[in-house]
């Protein structure tokens, strides 16, 4: 028999109107350890069946839903899930997400593609335990060269999970040339951030370059620096590109150079550098604001939204009239609402008029799910400045 949780009589779990977590202090008792990563079932406090998930007595979020139905969390399950994560993301080339977590039923499994290369982060107790399936299964429906399992990320702590990178092959992955989008980028997979560039950006490096040509541009948060690139090749005037990281700096003057471009790379906190500039002269037709995230908890989005209204107002006060901002952020605690009323009252403290030119969004290789709110963490806006 299936081991179930069970809801405290007066919690008010977002499961019950469709979300996927159930939180520890939801439930009215905790099972014993040798369920953790494995399937249980979850029930309201009436004993309906809300459906199986994985569980984790180690982590807050204690349940995390795969099925309304009864299920195995076994090799067919797996498969399953992956075939479905492949035709979601049929025709969308070869360098894309592959599988998004709880967007694609396996919660705490993300899959980047680059080429035939896989990149590939387990979060959760359950996949954990399944990594050598999941493995086998992506080598035989999409027969990658190399899988480099990036299970580094502090994340994993919260599950009582060790940091740890390997290779499926047992190699060590040789940073290399790769062409993504028709630029040449010095990709290192297997040590550089995250799973080594940001796929999820991809659409937004075009539709920034389609407002370059003839433009003075700075790219702030450069990293390795995509946007910079696009807008050079697009036919900008000039191009800066800003990073506080100086490995990243230095990868985009590299990336500049294979691909014969002109752009400018300075290692410098934006900040601070904007500080240093606010007396000068508005000398940008166009600004990329494309920071980490700010807000990596809910006890953290106060400061984050001060953070991100002051240096959307700096950037607004740097932009000549007229001027183009296009501006991100890639935290899941910062809806919609908070982002559009930090654009607001950073436009209103700049004296400046603001008009909306294109909404921003994730790219649908990183689906969301209606009723996690989680799952969609990347937006922004394309603004003029007048």
């Amino acid at each position: 028999m299936i081991a179930s949780l069970k809801l405290k009589p007066n919690a008010n779990s977002r499961v019950l109107t469709g979300h996927p977590w159930v939180f520890v202090n939801e439930v009215e008792a905790v099972l014993p350890p040798e369920h953790d990563g494995e399937v249980v079932e979850c029930r309201d406090r009436t004993g309906r069946f809300l459906g199986s998930g994985i569980y984790n007595s180690k982590s807050q979020i204690i349940w995390r839903r795969l099925s309304r139905d009864r299920i195995a969390l076994d090799g067919a399950y797996l498969r399953g899930a992956l075939e479905r994560a492949l035709r979601r993301r049929a025709g969308m080339g070869d360098f894309k997400r592959l599988v998004w977590s709880e967007s694609d039923d396996l919660p705490g499994v993300v899959v980047d593609q680059f080429g035939d290369t896989f990149v590939v982060q387990v979060q959760t107790m359950a996949m954990e335990k399944r990594t050598a399936q999941l493995s086998d299964l992506l080598g035989e429906l999409m027969k990658p060269a190399e899988i480099i399992f990036r299970n580094d990320a502090n994340i994993r702590r919260l599950e009582g999970l060790p940091l740890e990178v390997h290779t499926s092959s047992g190699n060590a992955w040789e940073a290399r040339w790769v062409k993504i989008d028709g630029f040449d980028y010095f990709l290192d997979l297997q040590n550089g951030q995250k799973t080594g560039f940001y796929l999820d950006q991809r659409l937004q490096h075009a539709a920034v370059a389609n407002y370059a040509k003839g433009r003075r541009v700075l790219d702030a948060f450069c990293n390795q620096g995509s946007f910079a690139l696009h807008c050079a090749k697009a036919g900008a005037a000039s191009v800066r590109g800003l990073d506080s990281a100086f490995d990243a700096i230095g990868q985009s003057i590299k990336n500049a150079a294979q691909n014969g471009l002109k752009a400018d790379f300075v290692a410098a906190n934006v900040f601070d550098w904007f500080t240093a500039q606010r007396e000068a002269a508005p000398a940008w037709d166009l600004i990329i604001l494309d920071p980490p995230p700010f807000a990596k908890s809910k006890s953290t989005l106060e400061g984050a939204l001060r953070g991100y209204k002051e240096l959307n107002l700096r950037a607004m006060k740097a932009l000549t009239p007229g001027g183009v901002l296009a501006t991100y952020t890639c935290s899941h605690h910062m809806q919609n609402r908070e982002l559009r009323q930090v654009l607001a009252e950073a436009s209103t403290d700049a004296k400046r008029k603001v008009h909306v030119l294109e909404f921003c969004h994730q790219p649908p290789d990183h689906p969301v799910l209606v009723t996690m709110p989680e799952s969609e963490y990347l937006r922004g806006y394309i603004l003029q400045v007048e």
